[in-house]
């Protein structure tokens, strides 16, 4: 038998005010989410994306159509959608500053029903998995913003939902913070949570991300398979000369190079369709004699994409 998918989106549209203010936020959205998928959505601001997440959460009700989380309806059966999934939205509140982390997850593990050992055990085991050990019974309000962000997501942890719902998780985190959440989060994904989450981060998308759900105006663009979407890009890389002087002349292969050139030196970009070896050896005998400044190659990254499908 097919396992029913964690997450069921039908028609789903949300509209917000009446008259002249009625403006719709989300638009006949369809989607299905499989156990143990990571799925990005992505969109410009104002495009559906935290609407969507707090339907989903249970914390705003859908104006039509019908969404299921853990197999249970949003409309009609919220404290079963509560009961197995958790919402991370992260910022400043939703934690209690004058209680410790430990004290913290204590209390929303209460919350949740949990019984007081297994509870203490849970705690204790999270606290080590988000690196906050040393901190577990200081207060939160001492904590910098990237701790108190993994103590979110712990929070979020306590009750092992089957959903984990984040909204920007590394919004405000240094890049060592940032690279620890996302490890986290695909340890969870891993281990058969259910993960959507929303980033204008898309590096988050990039590194954490099994598919990619695109919303404009919303409605859904794009659906796709992360490594797919960002072949909508058209290359894989990009090769970058910058040198001063004359410009060098480019073969034939070469002819979807850019060129930039002013008093200061020149500059060109080259897309890569595919890591063609003979392409790559004109690239370097276009430049072998003329000692440009700098030249390296980037692989596509999602903001390349991004750019081109929400313009």
């Amino acid at each position: 038998m097919t396992a029913l998918p964690a997450v069921e989106v039908e028609a789903l549209s949300r509209v917000f005010g009446t008259g002249a203010a009625r403006r719709t936020v989300l638009d006949e959205v369809s989607f299905q989410v499989p156990r143990g998928e990571v799925l990005g959505v992505l969109g410009a601001n104002g495009a559906g994306k935290t609407t969507l997440i707090k339907i989903l959460a249970t914390l705003l009700a859908p104006s039509s159509g019908t969404a299921r989380v853990a197999g249970s309806d949003v409309r009609t059966r919220p404290k079963a959608v509560r009961r197995r999934t958790a919402v991370v939205l992260g910022g400043d509140r939703g934690l209690y500053p004058r209680l410790s982390a430990r004290d913290n997850l204590l209390f929303f593990g209460m919350l949740s029903g949990l019984g007081r050992t297994t509870l203490t055990a849970r705690a204790g085991v999270l606290l080590t998995r988000m690196g906050l050990d040393d901190a577990a019974d200081r207060r939160v309000e001492t904590f910098s913003k990237g701790m108190r962000q993994r103590l979110h997501l712990a929070a979020g942890l306590i009750a092992e939902p089957e959903v984990l719902l984040l909204d920007e998780p590394t919004i405000g985190l240094d890049p060592e913070e940032a690279a620890r959440l996302r490890q986290t989060v695909r340890t969870l994904a891993g281990a058969g949570t259910t993960i959507l989450l929303t980033s204008h981060y898309l590096l988050d998308i990039d590194r954490m991300t099994d598919r990619v759900l695109m919303l404009k105006d919303g409605r859904i663009t794009h659906d796709l398979a992360t490594a797919d979407f960002r072949r909508l890009a058209g290359h894989v890389a990009t090769a970058t000369a910058r040198g001063i002087g004359p410009l060098p002349k480019l073969p034939a292969s070469l002819s979807t190079a850019r060129t930039r050139h002013d008093p200061a030196g020149w500059q060109i970009d080259i897309p890569l369709p595919t890591w063609d070896p003979r392409l790559l050896a004109d690239i370097g005998s276009a430049f072998a004699d003329l000692g440009p400044h700098t030249f390296d190659v980037r692989p596509v990254a999602l903001d390349d994409v991004f750019s081109l499908v929400a313009a």
